[in-house]
Order: structure tokens, then C-alpha cells, then sequence
């Protein structure tokens, strides 16, 4: 499924963004971690860690082999709103937790000459985690890509729905989403890409937003490990 989204910033320019269908696969087991927020416990094997690097790393896309006039624009995570961690009743605690998720990694390519329009590939990975209080194996979340001028105004933002399935034994999903084209209409010839930036982020509300801008992070099984030496049992790995 392709989903194509126009949106006017001025009478005579547009942003126009393409995405394509979501690729996703599972990862863990469901021990009451809310994996997808990074800090937590190292228990990738070497294979999983593999496969998914395997799937990350694509090919580039033929954009990014072409050459350009100048630049691309700038991609980047926008740090407030590159986590996404829900708490039950506001406790910031492992024991808390309920959906996660975390912007992991970002590719581009770009290609302009001339007076013609910026048009960008843009890849992104999410890793997707529930904690012990996500009640559902089923998680819509939403995300936006925006195109501003440098250090400037937002010239065009656009939101995006990330529906995510948790396998009965999993606690967490890698997924990635493609937007195929970004198009960026350049007031002239010697406008160059290096005058735009491409922010993405999660829809984070304000305290997940202070959370992620304070830098707070805590080891996704601390609660478990609490509770397993008060019963003087090890904590699940």
C-alpha cells in the first residue's frame, strides 16, 4: 500500500511525500520489557543482530547514486521527540512501562539540477517495545516528517500512522518506513539543498517530550531484577 500526501506552504510551492507499506518483523520474548527504547539489557544474539543489520542496510536507492548540483538537505531525528515511552499513571519506572519506541537509524539520498525541484528517498528505522503495562499485542503509533529552511520556519509537516503487531512471545518489532519521495520546489537555479533540513519524529506529548529532553533512560528490566532479588530468584535474561 502506498500512501501519497500533498501539502501547499506558499501559493506557488509544495512538498509532496510518498510512503510506501511498512516492513516489520519481531524480535524477544515477552518478559515484561518495553524493549523499544534503547539502554535496556544487551540481549540481541549475534544472529538477530545480523539479520537485522541485514535488513537495514539496504541497497541504496538510485536517487543517492545520481549526482546533484549541490547538497542534499539535512536529515535528522529531532532529539525531544526520538523516543516515544509511555508510563502508566505518570511513574517513571520500568515497572510503568507501557508502549515504547525509539527513531534508530535514518538513510537518504537526494537528486536536483538545474531549477528543478529537491527530491529525496528517505529510510527509517523504528525498534517498537511493550513494557508490562501494554495491555494489546496490537500498537498504532505516529510519527511526522517536516521540511523547514535551515535553523528556520517549518515549511511543510506531515504525520504518519505506524500500525505495529506484537507476536504472542515478543516484546518487541523492528520496523521500517520508506518515504519514496519527498519532493522540495527550490525558488531558483542556485538555491542549493543545504538551505533545507528533513526533521522526523515521534508524536510525543509534552512530559515524554521533557522525559527525552532531560536524557532519562533506565534499564527496561530494572523492576524485574528488583522484584526477582527480593524473592531471591535471578532475573529473567
Amino acid at each position: 500500500m502506498r500512501r501519497t500526501l500533498s501539502v501547499a506552504f506558499s501559493a506557488l510551492m509544495a512538498l509532496s511525500i510518498a510512503v510506501t507499506a511498512t516492513s516489520a518483523y519481531a524480535q524477544g520474548g515477552r518478559g515484561g520489557q518495553g524493549g523499544g527504547q534503547g539502554g535496556g539489557q544487551e540481549d540481541d544474539s549475534g544472529a538477530k543482530k545480523k539479520k537485522r543489520d541485514e535488513e537495514w542496510n539496504q541497497p541504496k536507492a538510485p536517487l543517492a547514486q545520481l549526482r546533484n548540483a549541490g547538497p542534499c538537505p539535512f536529515v535528522k531525528v529531532l532529539y525531544d521527540a526520538s523516543r516515544y515511552v509511555e508510563f502508566k499513571g505518570g511513574k517513571e519506572s520500568a515497572g510503568a512501562t507501557g508502549y515504547t519506541g525509539e527513531i534508530q537509524g535514518v538513510s537518504s539520498g537526494c537528486a536536483y539540477k538545474s531549477n528543478d525541484p529537491i527530491k529525496m528517498q528517505v529510510e527509517v528505522l523504528f525498534a517498537l517495545g511493550r513494557g508490562p503495562e501494554a495491555t494489546e499485542s496490537r500498537k498504532t503509533y505516529r510519527y511526522w516528517v517536516a521540511v523547514t529552511e535551515r535553523n528556520k520556519s517549518v515549511l511543510a509537516k506531515e504525520y504518519f500512522d505506524l500500525p505495529v503487531t506484537f507476536p504472542a512471545n515478543g516484546d518487541r518489532v523492528y520496523a521500517t518506513e520508506k518515504l519514496e519521495t519527498i519532493t522540495i520546489p527550490r525558488a531558483e537555479a542556485t538555491t542549493s539543498g543545504s538551505n533545507f533540513e528533513v526533521l522526523i519524529g515521534f508524536d510525543v506529548t509534552p512530559e515524554m517530550a521533557a522525559f527525552n529532553r532531560d536524557g532519562k533512560r533506565f534499564r527496561v528490566n530494572a523492576g524485574q531484577a528488583a522484584q526477582a532479588q527480593q524473592a531471591g530468584t535471578p532475573p529473567k535474561q
